[in-house]
């Protein structure tokens, strides 16, 4: 099983620029174009988070127009820039959105990895929570299937990265009890996370949590404590999860046309020359 991850994509509409800046809605197609091309193709893809810049029903269809061109099935998490029902409108089809008590939350289970979506979005706040009835939730799904080899996927990461902006609009509700309910549930085997704009990794809960580079603008690597909220034009990226040998191993991918592939050996020996 091949899972692609992408996440904050921060679409506007053609021709506006986020902060300024990034045309964010240029970046999607090559991505889109770019896990088409992956061989062996994904199973599926996880889109966790900040799909949309504002949350408008326009941003929506236009994201979702570029999103169909996705090849493998796609599922979608609302964020922090998100609008829980001006999503679910425009993807009227994506019928798991609907989730449960006002919340997006669900599971994917046809495939050897479960998957448990768990939605931590404050409306009209930037920082996320995971409240009481979130985390029941959560307790109730992974007590269906002890034993079974499990993804959780979610935008706010719960856990401190060190770059300082970005923790303060962090998951500032329930990560001390999400590690303790994964912690007792070991089949557990990743937390997949958006919100950072960066690759990162921390064990949490006995697991090891992770974060995603955007496909678009990357946040800036400035682990200062008065680090100015900033971001940076690094290569867009994606992750893909591998389920392997009983196990998920992780792989870091940028988007765009790079020189290379060059071989290492010619005639059986390493190339010196």
């Amino acid at each position: 099983m091949l899972i692609a991850q992408i996440t904050d994509l921060h679409i506007r509409m053609p021709g506006q620029k986020a902060y300024r800046v990034v045309e964010t809605d240029r970046y999607l197609p090559p991505a889109v174009d770019a896990l088409n091309r992956l061989d062996p193709a994904p199973t599926l893809t996880i889109v966790s988070g900040d799909l949309t810049d504002f949350g408008r029903p326009q941003e929506y269809a236009h994201l979702k127009n570029m999103l169909d061109g996705l090849n493998a099935p796609y599922f979608l998490m609302p964020g922090n820039h998100d609008a829980r029902e001006a999503l679910v409108q425009a993807f009227p089809e994506h019928r798991y959105l609907h989730g449960e008590d006002g919340y997006v939350q669900y599971t994917v289970e046809d495939h050897p990895l479960r998957l448990l979506m768990l939605d931590t979005v404050v409306p009209m706040q930037s920082h996320g929570a995971l409240c009481a009835q979130r985390l029941q939730w959560l307790r109730e799904r992974l007590a269906e299937q002890p034993g079974r080899p499990t993804v959780i996927a979610m935008h706010h990461p719960p856990f401190l990265t060190g770059i300082a902006h970005m923790d303060a609009i962090g998951l500032l509700e329930g990560a001390a009890e999400l590690e303790q309910i994964v912690a007792a549930h070991p089949n557990v085997e990743r937390i997949l996370c958006g919100h950072l704009h960066r690759t990162i990794f921390r064990r949490f809960g006995g697991t090891v949590a992770s974060t995603c580079p955007s496909p678009a603008h990357q946040v800036a690597l400035d682990l200062r404590p008065e680090g100015p909220s900033a971001f940076v034009m690094e290569p867009p990226g994606f992750h893909l999860h591998e389920w392997r040998d009983h196990a998920l191993v992780t792989h870091h991918a940028y988007i765009g046309a790079y020189p290379g592939p060059y071989p290492f050996h010619e005639g059986g020996a390493l190339i010196d020359e």
